[in-house]
């Protein structure tokens, strides 16, 4: 193989790692920092794509569809949190029972509006076209999502270690009592974590939906690889999440090419290795250490 398709092979699985990041990392914020089971992140991810499909087939441009899905999804993603979610708090039974029932019903409420055939996100205008790049020619549209994957874990770190939002959020984790004693709506605090985690994988579901076509049972595929993503990287951190990503992204790319039958097996196979050897994950910390 020569220089020009590696180089392709390895852009490619920096493209796909990416979006993996940018959804999976709402994931390790909900499930990490809240300590809460919620099946429902990939219907969030089918539903961003499904909901910009139907703007995008009333003639709304892509940017606007976007705008507008991720709008649509804060809100369904507020209503389950305040709804439903806060009264199980503190129960995996529960939450795990809640979200996957939702998860059930929002698949067959999505294959009865939008039907089980494949459907198709065109990119927008203004990069759906190519870029020479020296050694290969590389397709805008997925730099663009390179470029939004960088941004978000720049945006993360920032929130983190450099805002008061982050570390309330963070002391609210650690604490919840002392973080109400101090007149801090912790329910506001968490509803908004939720719907920002959700707000994510819609955004990925509009942005992957040009990359991966939108198809039913797309949901929950994407819910299993951001699962292993998350355990990979280690719960909680979404630094774990970020490297994880790009590393399932990679193994993927490059297994469809030299290994198609069997490349999502290696990426489990990474997973039961790097939890042979470090069952926390690659960033993840022990449990009251």
């Amino acid at each position: 193989m020569d220089i020009s398709s590696i180089l392709l092979l390895i852009l490619t699985g920096l493209a796909y790692g990416m979006l993996l990041f940018i959804f999976a990392s709402g994931m390790s914020i909900i499930f990490g920092l809240m300590n809460v089971v919620n099946l429902t992140h990939g219907t969030f991810f089918a539903l961003g794509a499904y909901i910009a499909y139907s703007f995008m087939s009333r003639h709304y441009g892509f940017w606007t569809a976007l705008v507008l899905s991720v709008i649509v999804i804060a809100a369904i993603g507020l209503v389950i949190e305040r709804l439903m979610l806060a009264f199980v708090y503190g129960s995996h039974d529960r939450e795990v029972l809640v979200t996957f029932g939702l998860m059930f019903i929002a698949a067959d409420v999505m294959k009865g509006i939008w039907g089980a055939d494949s459907l198709t996100l065109g990119a927008p205008s203004a990069l759906n076209s190519t870029i020479n790049m020296g050694e290969v020619m590389f397709p805008a549209y997925r730099l663009f999502v390179i470029f939004v994957g960088i941004i978000l874990a720049f945006i993360l770190w920032f929130m983190e270690n450099h805002t008061k939002t982050g570390a309330i959020i963070r002391a609210g984790v650690d604490d919840r009592v002392m973080l109400s004693a101090l007149g801090i709506n912790v329910k506001v605090v968490f509803a908004g974590v939720f719907v920002f985690g959700a707000v994510l994988a819609g955004a990925a579901g509009v942005l992957g939906g040009p990359i991966l076509s939108i198809y039913s049972g797309m949901d929950a595929e994407v819910l299993i690889i951001s699962l292993v993503i998350v355990v990979i990287g280690g719960l909680g951190t979404w630094k774990g999440t970020f490297i994880a990503a790009l590393l399932v992204g990679m193994i993927n790319t490059f297994g469809q090419m030299y290994f198609p039958s069997i490349s999502m097996a290696l990426v489990f196979l990474f997973m039961i290795v790097v939890l042979l050897v470090k069952p926390t994950g690659l960033f993840g910390k022990e449990v009251g250490a």
